[in-house]
């Protein structure tokens, strides 16, 4: 079921502007419905009106939260986390779940892949690991592009539930994700998958947690990771710091009636003023602040790039970190890593989500589907 028309991701599929940004080399997706600069496509700016970005809280609302313990705050920002999608397969998904040991970790692991193909040995592989900020997110949101993924790839897809801060903080999620990769690596033959065609990626949070993968497969010398799928990741706990990397505001086109809502949009990854060099989410996901340091926390810190997997970087006009995953795209190509970097007008963060809702979430399940099949 879709909220939009097929035609509308069959214009996506046929975008071919590439455009030169500050280096970078950018496939630029229009928006079917919106031809406008500075304007959000229509089906997300229906999303966006009911969402808390659109409105201002009232008195009521502000007391309520600032009477929360720090523990009810957690909880209702995870509650917040996530939007509604649909399921757009037209073949049978077949689904498997299954729990495995990492350190003293319990992960979950999900498992899809089309009914046709279930016995069929070789297929390629699509490791998800979930956003939501280190803290949140579940791997109930992603299930949907997942299924479409497994349909669309011909492949078996997994979908990570891996250790959540504040209650488990770096590096238990980043070690879970790892040890996930390493378990279908080693047990490709019982899942029917080609050890040399896995793709480990995700969204946000998860792209930021797929780039550190990356690059400590790269540094292990394990060669598990043959692509890695970055969508809208942050790459850079800090705000300041970063070498040829800085948060300006001016890249960003508003169109003055939706001003409001794409300014709030844009504010995760954006500092609080020029001088501004916190690191998010310190102490909640890191232990300290040098931590944020870390390659393997901020994977564009790393000295080099060279020899880590092949690149998919996929970022939204109206997200905060669009600067850093363009940026990123160019640092992996300057460093010889092949990539491919696409920017998706007229939405925002976490479109992906949004699948069946708004057509660029389907055009990059295909765009993703595409990659695989390269592998």
């Amino acid at each position: 079921m879709r909220e939009y028309e097929l035609s509308e991701v069959e214009f996506l599929q046929a975008q071919e502007e590439v455009i030169d940004v500050h280096g970078a080399k950018v496939l630029v997706k229009k928006s079917p419905k919106e031809s406008r600069p500075g304007c959000l496509d229509p089906h997300e700016l229906e999303i966006m009106k009911s969402h808390w970005v659109a409105r201002e809280e009232t008195d009521e609302e502000k007391e309520k939260k600032a009477a929360m313990t720090p523990a009810e705050n957690l909880q209702m920002m995870r509650d917040n986390m996530g939007f509604p999608n649909h399921n757009l397969c037209m073949e049978e998904i077949h689904t498997r779940f299954e729990t495995i040991q990492v350190g003293g970790n319990e992960v979950g692991l999900w498992r899809y892949y089309t009914r046709k193909s279930q016995r069929k040995p070789g297929k390629p592989c699509f490791v998800f690991l979930h956003g939501g900020g280190w803290v949140g997110g579940t791997p109930y949101t992603v299930e949907n592009p997942c299924r479409l993924l497994a349909e669309l790839a011909d492949a078996v897809v997994f979908n990570v539930d891996y250790s959540l801060a504040p209650e488990k903080k770096f590096p238990n999620g980043f070690d879970d994700c790892f040890g996930a990769v390493q378990h279908i690596y080693e047990h490709a033959e019982e899942y029917g998958i080609d050890r040399n065609k896995i793709a480990v990626g995700g969204d946000s949070a998860g792209g930021n947690l797929t780039a550190a993968i990356a690059l400590k497969d790269r540094d292990l010398g394990t060669h598990m990771v043959a692509l890695q799928v970055l969508i809208y990741p942050c790459v850079t706990f800090l705000y300041t710091g970063n070498p040829g990397y800085r948060f300006d505001i001016n890249e960003y086109e508003m169109c003055e009636e939706q001003k409001d809502i794409v300014d709030q949009l844009i504010s995760i990854g954006r500092p609080a003023s020029e001088d501004d060099n916190r690191v998010q989410m310190e102490g909640m996901y890191l232990t300290n602040r040098e931590a944020a340091y870390h390659p393997y926390v901020s994977p564009l810190l790393a000295l080099s790039h060279k020899g880590v997997a092949r690149a998919l970087c996929v970022s939204a006009e109206f997200d905060g970190l669009r600067l850093q995953t363009e940026h990123y795209g160019k640092v992996l190509a300057e460093d010889g890593v092949p990539v491919k970097t696409i920017r998706y007008c007229g939405v925002a963060h976490a479109f992906i989500d949004k699948l069946g809702f708004v057509p660029q979430a389907e055009d990059l399940c295909i765009e993703i589907a595409k990659a695989m099949k390269e592998m």
